[in-house]
C-alpha cells in the first residue's frame, strides 16, 4: 500500500532551506522542481521542501532528530557552519541539543547513553 514515507517541511525560502539542508547538515538533494518542491534526504529520512511560509510557533506540531555517536563532536561541526544551539541537556540516558532551520522548524541532536 504505501512505497515511502516523506516528512514536508514548510519554507519561506527555497533556495536557503536547501542550502540549509544540503550544505549545513549534509543531505543529499535529490529531485527539485523549480521553486515549489525539493527532495532531500539521509539514510532512513526524506524530507520535501515545499514553499509554504514562515510558520508560526504555535502551529509547529513536529521536530526532527538525528541521532549522533558524538554530540560535542556534531555541535562543534554544526556551529562551524552557522547552526546556533540551546544550551545541551542531560538526563540518566541521553543528552540533546536543539536548534532551529532557518525558518524556525524545531530540530535537535541526541546522543544515547544507554546500554
Amino acid at each position: 500500500m504505501f512505497t515511502q514515507a516523506i516528512l514536508t517541511v514548510m519554507v519561506s525560502d527555497m533556495k536557503r532551506a536547501i542550502a540549509f539542508y544540503v550544505d549545513t547538515l549534509g543531505f543529499t538533494k535529490q529531485a527539485v522542481y523549480g521553486d515549489e518542491w525539493a527532495d532531500v534526504e539521509l539514510p532512513g529520512l526524506k524530507l520535501g521542501l515545499h514553499p509554504g511560509g514562515k510558520v508560526r510557533e504555535r502551529d509547529r506540531h513536529y521536530s526532527i532528530g538525528f541521532r549522533v555517536d558524538d554530540l560535542d563532536a556534531a555541535t562543534a561541526a554544526l556551529a562551524a557552519k552557522g547552526v546556533a544551539f540551546q544550551p545541551t541537556r542531560q538526563d540518566r540516558g541521553s543528552r540533546i541539543a536543539n536548534f532551529t532551520d532557518p525558518d524556525g522548524n524545531p530540530m535537535y541532536l541526541i546522543e544515547l547513553k544507554w546500554g
